[in-house]
């Protein structure tokens, strides 16, 4: 196989965020398939290799650059077009087009709906994100009744929700980087997750949404929006409960039975193993190998691509489809 080269902008301060550490994970379990190194190309990071200084390398036939920083996508692919490139696509709605000899892996089926619409002539897979295996239940003293993050909960949920829950139990609000959130999960009898407010201001999808599965995981019931990836696996009524359901007191209703409730709803652990590193693995070696195959055959035949989906493409469809439907019109008559 390619030796892959996982690109990110870098490592450290604003760079630090869960996007970047669910691309890490990846790039981990990458490397018991294959041969892979980060690389950097915005900020130089220590012992860390930089875009600039590795496309002045020659051979580069040998290397996969996989792509995934969102924004940065659109100049990252037009640097990188004479070489093999895979687009790791976590959140959609960015406003790009890809052209078709970029394969393009997706954390979520959501995702993969959208870029099966958006570039229909494109490889794609679906590799979910990890989740790993310290995040399940400890049967631990649950001594927080309910849980929030205060990263991406809309502003329902912190500044009406949550004051009225507070009247009535104890509430954790987490604003800051937490060293064990196993164990916090684990500490915690509810956890509430609603990103839907967040995402449409972001003007793209929750990719994956990692921490209502992390809890699941763990043991807590969940109240959790169910917008973009997040609805590749919550279930509502039957692994979790949808938040905001239509008013505030209804909320607090549902959320005061289910600390009571002696038979809360749980995840089943055979859904649980589809995004354990076990199967992960088996997976993105399945999708390497057949990424490969691709690379091998378009250089050596010099194969002809499928015409782009474009914009000017699609508008002439548009045109024929109409003067197709006047001509039928026409012949009736």
């Amino acid at each position: 196989m390619r030796k892959l080269y996982f690109l990110i902008p870098g490592i450290s301060g604003n760079f630090a965020c869960g996007g970047l550490w669910a691309e890490l994970k990846t790039f981990n379990l990458a490397k018991q398939i294959c041969r892979a190194e980060i690389v950097t190309y915005r900020q130089r990071e220590k012992d860390t290799l930089f875009l600039d200084d590795v496309l002045k390398e020659k051979n580069l036939e040998d290397i996969i650059f996989i792509i995934s920083w969102g924004f940065d996508i659109p100049r990252l692919a037009a640097k990188l077009k004479p070489y093999n490139i895979v687009y790791h696509a976590h959140s959609a709605g960015y406003r790009f087009q890809l052209s078709s000899h970029i394969p393009i892996i997706a954390v979520s089926r959501n995702t993969l709906g959208y870029w099966g619409q958006k570039s229909p002539h494109s490889l794609l897979y679906y590799l979910p994100n990890v989740i790993s295996d310290e995040f399940k239940n400890l049967n631990l003293q649950r001594d927080i009744d309910i849980l929030v993050q205060n990263r991406k909960s809309s502003s329902y949920l912190l500044k009406e929700l949550i004051p009225e829950l507070q009247k009535h139990c104890k509430v954790c609000v987490i604003d800051s980087y937490v060293e064990d959130l196993p164990r916090l999960f684990n500490r915690a009898k509810i956890y509430l997750y609603d990103s839907a407010e967040y995402w449409a201001l972001q003007g793209v999808s929750e990719g994956f949404g990692l921490q209502p599965m992390e809890a699941l995981a763990c043991g807590c019931q969940v109240f959790s929006s169910v917008n973009g990836g997040l609805s590749d696996y919550l279930d509502p009524v039957f692994n979790c409960y949808k938040i905001a359901g239509y008013s505030k007191d209804y909320d607090v209703l549902r959320i005061l039975k289910a600390l009571q409730d002696s038979e809360p709803l749980t995840i089943a652990e055979e859904v649980l193993k589809e995004y354990r590193s076990e199967n992960i693995v088996k997976r993105l070696t399945k999708i390497l190998k057949d990424i490969n195959i691709f690379f091998d055959t378009r250089d050596k035949n010099n194969l002809k691509p499928i015409k782009e989906l474009t914009f000017t493409r699609k508008t002439n469809l548009k045109i024929q489809e109409i003067i197709n439907k006047l001509k039928k019109r026409f012949q009736k008559h």
